[in-house]
């Protein structure tokens, strides 16, 4: 049971009276489908880690709206979220445009109402050594993986604040807290994620709206699956759980903080990597 102090008067502070009304929102049961009738946003939703997000979210009763660059696999990952009774419909274009973002969540009103939840996941790479890169290289990274985080959050935030309630998930990684070598674009805009993910969680806390961000390790991915055996096995070796993470269990994670399992976090990092650099 929560202890209840409804509208509890703070000493002035500052010259500026407070009045707290304490009392928590009634907890909604941890059974059933954590995310039913929610209309929730995933970006990068057309492989990989979107992909199981996606359908995780589906499973738990959400309606998806997916966004990517990549028509095929956005059709796909849609059939797939279809197939477990909700309704699910794509958009194609940019999270770096902010003519891309406001076309595409016009779309998404329009069919859908509103958005309860959004899920940041778009990200690319163009690794190379830090002496190395080029403006385009880092360019293109901070631009889907940094700026496309704020302008979706922005957007959405706006429809959030009028109806006082959503949740923002970021997908940043590990490599923002650790650094590595060969990825100092990557790095640096995932870092700047867990940065955003707090701003956010300040600013709209007070309009209840919540926004968190999860760290992922490396995750088998057909990006992952790809590494250099000798580079596979390093990083098994320095993963304490001894192997790679499944896209689901970034999914599980995200589901926690989307739903009202997650009521009370905001601004919370969550690290999903098998205990890489803790």
């Amino acid at each position: 049971m929560y202890p209840r102090f409804s509208h509890l008067s703070l000493a002035p502070t500052n010259g500026i009276n407070a009045t707290l009304d304490a009392t928590p929102p009634p907890l909604i049961p941890a059974v059933g489908p954590r995310l039913a009738h929610k209309v929730c946003v995933v970006t990068g939703a057309a492989s990989g880690i979107g992909r199981a997000i996606a359908v995780y979210f589906a499973k738990q009763g959400g309606d998806m709206a997916l966004i990517d660059m990549n028509d095929e696999g956005l059709r796909e990952t849609t059939s797939m979220c279809e197939a477990q009774g909700r309704r699910a419909a794509y958009f194609i274009g940019s999270v770096g445009s902010k003519a891309d973002v406001d076309r595409m969540l016009a779309s998404i009103i329009t069919i859908f109402g509103t958005v309860d939840v959004l899920v940041n996941n778009a990200g690319i790479s163009r690794d190379n050594l830090f002496t190395k890169m080029e403006e385009a290289q880092w360019d293109a990274v901070l631009n889907v993986n940094l700026k496309g985080v704020f302008l979706m959050s922005q957007a959405i935030a706006h429809v959030m604040r009028a109806k006082g309630a959503g949740s923002i998930v970021n997908i940043s990684s590990i490599v923002g807290k650790s650094g590595n070598i060969g990825v100092a674009n990557y790095g640096a805009a995932k870092a700047g994620v867990i940065g955003l993910t707090k701003c956010i969680a300040k600013e709209m806390g007070r309009h209840h709206v919540r926004c968190n961000c999860v760290l992922p390790g490396f995750v088998m991915t057909p990006l992952i699956a790809n590494l250099p055996p000798k580079v596979m096995e390093a990083v098994i070796r320095d993963t304490p759980l001894g192997r790679l993470g499944e896209p689901e269990e970034i999914a599980r994670a995200c589901c926690f903080f989307a739903s009202e399992d997650g009521s009370y976090c905001t601004g919370n990092c969550l690290e999903v990597a098998g205990g890489m650099f803790m």
